[in-house]
C-alpha cells in the first residue's frame, strides 16, 4: 500500500532552511521541563441534535492541533525532538507511529525501513533493539540534530508523562495480538492511559486493543472512506473516524453525520491554511499537520 501519510522531509539538504533548523535545535535543546496549556478559542456552535462525546470539540473550542510525527516540518520526525518543538509550538496531541523490533521492542517509526531517517539500511522488523539503539535520527534531516536517537515506545511515553503532552498513536503496519499487547502493556505501565489515543488503518488491530485495553479511544484511518462509515464507526466502538483530507472532501457532510452519531473526525495530513479554513468551518474535531505551531496561531488568529 502507499505511503498514506506523506514524510515531511526528504533524504536531502533543504534550501534554505539550515539556519532556520540549527535555530530551532537549539532553542528546542535549552528548553526546561513545564507542560504548555492548551489552546483556547471559539468555534462555530456543535449541532444541538448531535451525541455528546469527550473527543468532539465542544462550542467555543478551537480545532485540535495534532502534531504529525512531532513537529516534523521543524525537527526529525518521530524523535524526541520533534514532540519537544511541537509542545513548545502550542501543541498537546503528539501523532506518532509505532512498529516492532525483531525482538518485538516497540519503536516509535513511520517508514518499513530506517533507510529514509537514519544513518542505517534494512526493515525495521529486522534489526534488533540494540541495532535501533545505535542508529542517528537527525543528521538526516540536518547536522544540528547528529546523535538523535529512534526512540521506542517505552521512551515516547516516558517522555509526554514527564513532560506534558497526549499521544495519538498509530499501530502501523502488520502486527501479532502479541505484539499490540505488548503495546497496551506500556501504555499501562507509564500510566498514561487516559492520555494516549489508538488509531490504525488496520481494522484487527482495533478489535485487539479494546479486547485488551476497552478504556483506550480508537479511531480509524482511512485514505477511501466506507461505504457506511457510521456502521463501520458502531461496529469498531470507535471514539473517532480519521479519514485523509482527500477523502473527506468528496463527502463533507459525513462530519455532520458521524457527530450526530457521537463519532469525533480528525483529518490528515493538512498543512494548507486554505484548507485548515474549509475544514475548520465544516467542524472537524482534530487537524493533523506538519506544522503544528503555524496551526494554532492560525487558528488563533481567526477567533482573535
Amino acid at each position: 500500500m502507499r505511503d498514506p501519510h506523506p514524510p515531511a522531509s526528504r533524504r536531502r539538504r533543504r534550501r534554505g532552511t539550515t539556519g532556520l533548523v540549527v535555530v530551532v535545535a537549539g532553542f528546542a535543546a535549552a528548553l526546561v521541563a513545564t507542560a504548555p496549556p492548551a489552546l483556547a478559542a471559539p468555534r462555530p456552535p456543535a449541532d444541538d441534535t448531535a451525541a455528546t462525546s469527550p473527543w468532539m470539540r465542544p462550542a467555543g473550542a478551537p480545532v485540535t492541533v495534532i502534531a504529525h510525527r512531532g513537529a516534523s516540518s521543524a525537527a526529525p520526525e518521530n524523535t524526541l525532538i520533534a514532540g519537544e518543538v511541537a509542545r513548545r509550538g502550542g501543541a498537546v496531541w503528539i501523532e506518532n507511529d509505532v512498529q516492532p523490533s525483531r525482538d518485538d521492542v516497540p519503536y516509535v517509526l513511520h517508514d518499513t525501513t530506517v533507510d529514509r531517517t537514519t544513518d542505517g539500511t534494512g526493515p525495521i522488523r529486522s534489526l534488533t533493539s540494540s541495532e535501533l539503539d545505535a542508529l542517528d535520527a537527525g543528521s538526516w534531516f540536518a547536522p544540528a540534530f547528529a546523535g538523535t536517537h529512534v526512540p521506542t515506545l517505552e521512551a515516547q511515553l516516558a517522555d509526554l508523562r514527564t513532560r506534558g503532552g497526549k499521544l495519538l498513536l498509530e499501530v502501523k503496519g502488520r502486527h501479532t495480538y502479541a505484539q499490540v499487547r505488548r503495546i497496551v502493556e506500556l501504555v499501562r505501565e507509564q500510566g498514561m492511559t487516559e492520555r494516549v489515543f489508538v488509531q490504525s488503518f488496520e481494522v484487527p488491530h482495533l478489535r485487539y486493543v479494546h479486547e485488551l485495553a476497552p478504556e483506550l479511544p480508537l479511531g480509524l484511518l482511512r485514505d477511501t472512506l466506507d461505504t457506511d462509515p457510521l456502521a463501520v464507526a458502531e461496529d469498531l466502538r470507535l471514539a473517532s473516524y480519521n479519514p485523509s483530507d482527500r477523502a473527506l472532501s468528496t463527502r463533507p457532510e459525513l462530519v455532520r453525520d458521524l457527530h450526530a452519531a457521537g463519532v469525533a473526525v480528525n483529518v490528515w495530513t493538512v498543512d494548507s491554511p486554505a484548507r485548515w479554513k474549509a475544514l475548520d468551518a465544516l467542524g472537524v474535531d482534530g487537524i493533523i499537520t506538519n506544522r503544528p505551531t503555524e496551526l494554532g496561531g492560525w487558528s488563533s488568529g481567526q477567533r482573535s
